[in-house]
């Protein structure tokens, strides 16, 4: 968020003459030939190498590489001394890398190395910026261990530049870890720089707590903070679903004298906006303003996103007029924001027309662009136009990323096309990209969707097998596509799957622990989402022996969170409830959209089992720490966020608690409501399930609720009618809910075979 802003003021012994060799530079608009006149013309009056650096720096600044390398050119034509070639050198580099240069900033270091001048710390370290600026971490590391064989000595500018590779190249807080510890042993004192890029780091890679630990030690070394410090650890926070502490953090903020600026506010309205916290976000942004802080492109497209998103498209394309009232043109950035906003709403024409508007006013698709419209159209079912998306991805030259295939396969799975889905990850591994916990995610969710996924035998012992097996062989060697194309291909055809299967339930039990054993091997983390993905898979085992055999074979890889799966699955005991408890401080942390899915998941899974004692339990403990908010009140229980079986265990909740109103002596409100989010101002967007079900569930119990006349997802019921069918005598036990099992301590599982390893 940082990048493309104006740099700090960097102390010059440059002179006035080298300005005035600038401003002529700039004056002579795109012309570089116009260079080697002003350089000829000020060379009398410029000051060796301290001047060309300026020059080479600042025409950097403006982007202009051509002219600087121009100037840098003329400089080593005629600049002598081996320590002043050095500099030069270094400082092409430097501006070479930060115009995102590498392979010439390479050209450079290599030929300087090669005329004797650029054997230097500072050459090296420059390179090792370069490579880190582009987020090249391995090639940055290797330039570093080529530098120590040569028998330089690494100073403190080039372990910031690795630890910034660090971050850059995808936040490998590990490596960090290990080049900050031969920074202390090598007896270099670290410094700001070196704490802000460990920041980065830590926020890159999710780790909060990590970010928290590094800036205390911060304080406690006397390294003051700046606000590049705070807004890295606000963005660590706010990553880390973090809002409320993160709102702490910027309150804190003025005390040191630091102010929050344009970056502060777009870091904290993206976490809103992640959070689900969209009031908040919005209101950030007229707190933003009243500030005197003007919104920059970044702002903007953040608050056009947010709109988008709502699916309040008025209010996003005012804020694009807005932006370009006041010079700030759409860019991609924008223009990816409504495309995926448009996109969520299954509005696929806007989606097209926008599209071709974006590429009418000149502006390049990035991958982002790509992977959102094959993501939005394949979701849609559109495989014809979204295989025309990629070939036109493919012929830009752009090479897929982690996120782009994780997308992919997220849209397919979203699908139930799970043998795609599994295809494309061996896809992407054997191009030589390494899926991550996302894209994981997103496959064991699949197998908690529905009951009935279309995939078969083959899906489990070889993807490859099973996608290409109804092809012509010449189809399959067919240079001009891939096989990401087949895949459309055979989706378009309607050729996806092999029917519907009766003993699903085993088998999604199976490759559940497969892919789960598969990211362990791969020391990929698992998250929340994991948690919920496999609750939710779990839901759909054939029996309970699966699902608790499932969660037992997971306490090997995580005691904590499986074991208190297992344990609620297993029944209600004391200390399994102490330990989940320990777990729910640490959902609460999560951001709510996250929180809400793991409390759905686990309620379910444990629902569906017969566990409705404990369902209730963890339900009401959502409640108490408001994972959804305003879940009731005496007249109205809003059930628009929950899922299936967390809905059901509220419903009973709730009418107890109403039941011990009235049984107290007072009056229940004249009308009392339960709100499943299929009316017309439904928060959520649904295709009424969880109507039916709490009305199966109301006919059930025998609860006096109907449909409200104007709202299809209303029940509603009279306080006196309510009031006399809870005093009935025979509601109260209809009322409580008990586990169908309780722990019991010799459990067998030898009535499901023993489970090995399966290849994906």
């Amino acid at each position: 968020m940082h990048f493309g802003r104006p740099r700090s003021t960097v102390s010059s012994r440059h002179s006035a003459a080298a300005e005035e060799a600038l401003q002529q530079a700039m004056i002579c608009g795109g012309e570089v030939k116009c260079m080697d006149d002003i350089l000829l013309s000020f060379e009398p009056k410029l000051w060796a190498s301290d001047d060309y650096t300026f020059l080479l720096r600042e025409l950097g600044n403006k982007g202009d590489w051509l002219k600087a390398m121009r100037c840098f050119e003329f400089a080593i034509n005629r600049e002598k001394r081996r320590n002043e070639l050095g500099k030069l050198a270094s400082s092409m580099i430097s501006t070479l890398g930060r115009l995102g240069k590498v392979d010439l900033a390479k050209k450079v270091f290599e030929n300087a190395v090669n005329e004797g001048y650029g054997n230097t710390v500072y050459a090296y370290s420059a390179l090792i910026s370069a490579y880190a600026k582009s987020g090249y971490c391995d090639e940055a590391i290797g330039v570093f261990e080529s530098m120590k064989d040569s028998g330089l000595k690494p100073n403190l500018v080039t372990y910031n530049a690795l630890i910034d590779a660090c971050g850059k190249g995808g936040g490998d807080y590990k490596r960090a870890l290990e080049i900050f510890n031969e920074m202390l042993q090598n007896g270099v004192q670290p410094d700001r720089i070196t704490y802000n890029s460990l920041l980065a780091v830590c926020s890159g890679a999710g780790l909060w707590q990590s970010a928290r630990n590094l800036f205390d030690e911060m304080i406690y070394r006397g390294i003051d903070q700046d606000i590049y410090t705070y807004n890295t650890l606000l963005d660590a926070a706010c990553s880390g679903g973090q809002m409320d502490v993160a709102f702490e953090i910027m309150a804190e903020m003025p005390a040191k004298n630091i102010f929050p600026n344009e970056v502060t506010y777009s870091t904290m309205i993206r976490g809103c906006a992640k959070a689900g916290r969209l009031d908040r976000a919005l209101n950030l942004f007229n707190e933003m303003k009243f500030a005197g802080i003007k919104l920059d492109r970044v702002s903007y497209n953040t608050l056009l996103a947010i709109y988008a998103s709502l699916g309040r498209f008025d209010e996003a394309f005012a804020v694009g007029k807005e932006m370009e009232g006041i010079g700030i043109q759409k860019d991609v950035v924008t223009y990816n924001a409504l495309l995926d906003g448009f996109g969520k709403q299954g509005m696929y024409d806007k989606v097209k027309e926008l599209f071709a508007e974006m590429k009418k006013g000149r502006l390049s698709p990035n991958l982002l662009t790509y992977s959102t419209l094959i993501s939005v159209y394949s979701k849609g079912g559109l495989y014809k136009e979204a295989m025309e998306v990629y070939r036109e991805f493919k012929r830009q030259g752009l090479k897929a990323d982690v996120v782009f295939y994780s997308k992919l396969i997220d849209a397919l799975c979203k699908k139930g096309l799970v043998e795609s889905s599994a295809f494309l990850l061996d896809e992407m591994m054997r191009e030589g990209i390494q899926p991550n916990v996302v894209t994981y995610n997103s496959i064991i969710n699949a197998f908690g969707q529905a009951e009935t996924v279309d995939y078969s035998e083959s899906q489990i012992e070889s993807s490859k097998q099973m996608v290409l097996r109804n092809m012509p062989e010449n189809k399959v060697e067919d240079k001009e596509d891939d096989r990401i194309i087949e895949v459309f291909k055979q989706l378009a055809c309607g050729k996806s799957g092999n029917g519907k299967l009766d003993r699903i339930g085993r088998k999604d039990f199976r490759c559940v622990l497969g892919v789960f054993r598969k990211m362990h091997e791969m020391e990929i983390k698992p998250n929340v989402v994991t948690f919920s993905a496999i609750l939710n898979a779990c839901s759909h085992c054939h029996s309970f022996e699966e699902a608790s055999l499932l969660l037992e074979e997971l306490r090997l890889f995580d005691n904590q969170v499986y074991g208190v799966a297992h344990g609620l699955l297993m029944g209600y005991s004391e200390n399994t409830w102490s330990q989940a408890q320990s777990l729910f401080d640490e959902v609460k942390r999560m951001d709510s959209s996250t929180a809400s899915a793991f409390y759905n998941a686990l309620t379910d899974m444990l629902w569906h089992f017969g566990q409705k004692r404990g369902a209730q339990l963890v339900v009401l403990e959502g409640k108490r720490r408001e994972v959804w908010e305003n879940t009731w009140s005496e007249s109205c229980l809003d059930l628009h966020l929950m899922s299936s079986g967390a809905a059901r265990a509220m419903v009973h909740a709730w009418l107890l608690n109403i039941r011990s109103i009235v049984y107290e002596g007072h009056e229940l409100p004249k009308l009392l409501s339960i709100l499943t989010g299929w009316g017309k101002h439904s928060k959520v967007v649904g295709d009424g399930a969880l109507k039916r079900t709490i009305e199966a569930l109301l006919v059930s119990i025998g609860a006096p609720f109907r449909v409200a006349k104007c709202n299809i997802g209303r029940f509603i019921s009279t306080g006196s009618v309510v009031a006399a069918w809870l005093k009935e005598s025979g509601t109260l036990k209809v009322l409580v809910l008990q586990d169908d099992r309780t722990y019991p301590g010799n459990t067998r599982f030898d009535i499901v075979p023993n489970l090995q390893q399966l290849p994906l």
